[in-house]
């Protein structure tokens, strides 16, 4: 207890990685491309503030306009010098008397150059576009910026919506730590009331808390001493631990009571017990942790630093329950406890299970069999969420806010292509910025709208008509277009380091198939335009070398790619988990035979839960990417808790019947308890504002359910098939 009040204050200091960036690998072609973009054009933070007003074209509307455009501006974070608003747009504050002159005869023009940006197609919607400084620029934090963006935009009338990239991200994380802070402790107290209902001692409601508990600082104080940072990938550390904490008090609590049952002392049936269990409660911790040790392979930093952190948790819980459980069960008075109606009758359904095992091995078996080929068929259906909309709930601000932007002003997506760009603008280079742009505007399917708008520099350059005697007459135009922007040009033309870009805008809300089919033609119609060999960039060693090609960047991509990043490596892990888990319980067991046997029950809920996926249309997303590997990890629990008791009744000379049935009345029904006592925790993620949250608990729920039904039902009929009466024993 000192040592867990030593954790407690260095625990309160992990911190949590709230980068999008940090969700791919360091030599992702993508992240690569974006990262590029970032440095060349300043990155593509904008937050867009739109709502709906009649009149938007009047002088008063305009005023209006102009005045929000203003106060959203002072915000600390907002890069107020580039600002873009409708009224700023139509009428520039300081412009000479040529340009004033173009404006007034080319109004109607104007409008339609600004079309699906600053105003949308019913004249009535307009938004004011808010470029963030960089995060070590800014003087508060992000989530600071955007709290005081949002209060504005609820305060103005009438109420505008705040969408953009940044937003959505820290959105995402801000749900995650929030909802997973909120929702563990509300789960810790509605497993305390299940495990009260199920044991009916208070003991037995303190002692698995105290062990998740004392864990999970313990696992938290070492990991700020390492440095480590919680991520999306671990923001569900505290439950897994949860997980294996309960499981484990489930099987002690539940061998003590059927020893003191029996009449045995107090102290004679606590040695027994760890005599009996710590051997299995070890190799259960060690094949959990050398499951979540497999995420080490991932090229991903926040999944390396998952499998670590998971790995420690779970050697936590190993120490937790050797120190606190004996001197838990030896305070204070405690007598054997009854059995209650609701036990006897548990302990009746456990002998049928068994029983039906015995009589219809092959008819289960076969049941088994179709469950899993149907479950497997469900693989095919799976898909993989790309709709970042989707991990939040319809009635969040998120999503309000982007239906009402995504409806009104064509998307609140912007990325980009770019490509090589000589150090001196020509007409002809810039033909070829036209037909790019002109592919890009038809680049959209028949009856289908995915791309909304194509912002390039030959789009305003083209609407300031030539001024008379100009001696450079196209940096002429450009000194005009500063005076209406002046980050126009160094948002799209980077000279210095050879580079030009084209701003794309798309919708959100769409499929995987399609945002990955429109970043596919765009990319291609970059690198068919621009392949890269005509253009050479001068090296920081005064050598030249071919430009490369055009391609397709920004955040947008990384949010499309964000679960494929976070799949590419989850076979692999899961097979080296699948294989280090074998080696161990061979180890374990020293036996083959058996290690092979407990492997089945281990794969079987893994195939259930992602066949389920599929056949229920449960999307892949942040929170289901690496269920494989997670229930790999956690499903061993029972089937080393049963073969563990099958063996022990084994060498005190029970036969193979007997021990099976032996085995199902103790340890059978310490499986139902921690599974009954887990699945009630978990239905609590169904409260989260996060979706992703929602499907890893009802996802994990469903694993505990299969590892259970593997356990009691396939498992006995395995060892049965392989084990006879003449057969060795192992102690």
């Amino acid at each position: 207890m000192v040592l867990t009040g030593l954790a407690v204050f260095p625990a309160s200091q992990l911190s949590f990685e709230q980068s999008i960036e940090s969700l791919y690998s360091k030599d992702d072609r993508h992240l690569l491309d974006y990262l590029e973009s970032k440095s060349l054009f300043g990155g593509d933070e904008f937050v867009f503030v739109a709502y709906t007003t009649p009149n938007l074209l009047e002088p008063v509307a305009l005023v209006e306009v102009r005045r929000f455009s203003e106060e959203l501006s002072k915000i600390p974070g907002v890069n107020s010098e580039v600002t873009q608003n409708l009224a700023d747009a139509l009428a520039p504050p300081k412009l000479n008397f040529f340009l004033r002159a173009l404006i007034r005869r080319k109004q109607d023009e104007l409008t339609e150059l600004f079309r699906g940006v600053l105003i949308g197609e019913d004249n009535q919607t307009t938004a004011i576009v808010l470029r963030l400084l960089p995060e070590h620029e800014t003087p508060v934090p992000r989530a600071e910026t955007f709290r005081l963006i949002r209060r504005l935009a609820k305060a103005h009338t009438p109420v505008a919506y705040v969408v953009g990239e940044p937003v959505q991200v820290h959105d995402m994380f801000r749900y995650v730590e929030e909802d997973g802070d909120i929702l563990f402790k509300v789960s810790l107290n509605l497993l305390a009331l299940v495990l009260f209902l199920l044991f009916r001692r208070l003991r037995w409601v303190m002692l698995p808390l105290l062990v998740v508990i004392c864990s999970i600082l313990w696992t938290e104080a070492i990991l700020v001493l390492g440095h480590f940072q919680l991520s999306m990938v671990s923001s569900m550390l505290n439950s897994l631990v949860t997980i294996i904490g309960i499981a484990t008090v489930a099987h002690v609590a539940v061998h003590f009571q059927e020893l003191q049952r029996s009449n045995i002392s107090r102290p004679r049936a606590i040695r027994q017990t760890l005599v009996e269990l710590l051997p299995a409660i070890f190799w259960t911790c060690a094949t959990t942790a050398a499951g979540f040790a497999s995420l080490l392979s991932s090229d991903i930093a926040p999944v390396r630093s998952f499998g670590i952190m998971m790995a420690i948790g779970t050697m936590m819980v190993l120490l937790a329950a050797i120190v606190l459980l004996p001197g838990g069960i030896s305070l204070g008075h405690l007598s054997a406890p009854l059995k209650h109606s609701s036990e006897r009758g548990l302990e009746r359904l456990l002998r049928k299970v068994c029983i039906g095992t015995e009589r219809y091995p092959k008819l289960l078996l076969g049941i088994s069999s179709v469950f899993v080929l149907l479950a497997a068929g469900g693989f095919n259906r799976l898909q993989v969420e790309t709709d970042f909309s989707k991990n939040f709930r319809d009635s969040s601000d998120i999503v309000k806010s982007l239906n009402f932007v995504e409806t009104r002003l064509g998307g609140a997506s912007t990325w980009e292509v770019n490509f090589p760009a000589p150090p001196q603008l020509d007409e002809n280079y810039l033909d070829r910025v036209r037909a790019l742009a002109k592919d890009l505007e038809q680049v959209n399917p028949p009856g289908k709208q995915q791309l909304t708008k194509v912002i390039s520099i030959t789009e305003t350059l083209d609407f300031i008509p030539k001024i008379p005697f100009a001696s450079d007459p196209l940096r002429s135009k450009l000194d005009e277009i500063r005076a209406l922007q002046p980050d126009f040009e160094s948002s799209l033309y980077n000279p210095q380091k050879g580079r030009m870009r084209i701003v794309l805008r798309a919708l959100e809300r769409q499929s995987a198939e399609e945002k990955l089919s429109l970043i596919h033609k765009v990319d291609t119609l970059a690198k068919k335009h621009f392949p890269g060999s005509v253009v050479k960039q001068k090296t920081d060693d005064s050598k030249w070398k071919p430009a490369e090609p055009g391609k397709a960047a920004g955040i947008f991509i990384l949010l499309a790619y964000l679960i494929d990043s976070l799949l590419k490596d989850q076979l692999f892990s899961f097979l080296l988990a699948g294989t280090s888990i074998l080696v161990m319980m061979v180890i374990a067991f020293r036996s083959l035979k058996i290690g092979l046997i407990s492997m089945i029950p281990n794969l079987f809920p893994i195939v259930l839960v992602v066949g389920a996926m599929g056949w229920f249309g449960l999307p892949l997303n942040i929170g289901t990417a690496m269920i494989a590997s997670v229930s790999m990890g956690l499903t061993t629990d029972s089937s080393i808790h049963f073969i563990t008791g099958f063996l022990r009744e084994r060498s005190r000379g029970a036969s193979v019947t007997d021990a099976l049935r032996r085995t199902h009345q103790s340890v059978g029904r310490a499986i139902i308890f921690a599974t009954c006592a887990l699945v009630a925790g978990f239905s609590v993620l169904m409260l989260s504002h996060f979706i992703p949250l929602i499907y890893f608990g009802a996802l994990v729920s469903v694993a505990m359910i299969g590892g259970m039904l593997g356990s009691l039902i396939l498992l006995p009929i395995l060892l049965r098939l392989f084990y006879t009466d003449n057969s060795e024993s192992a102690a």
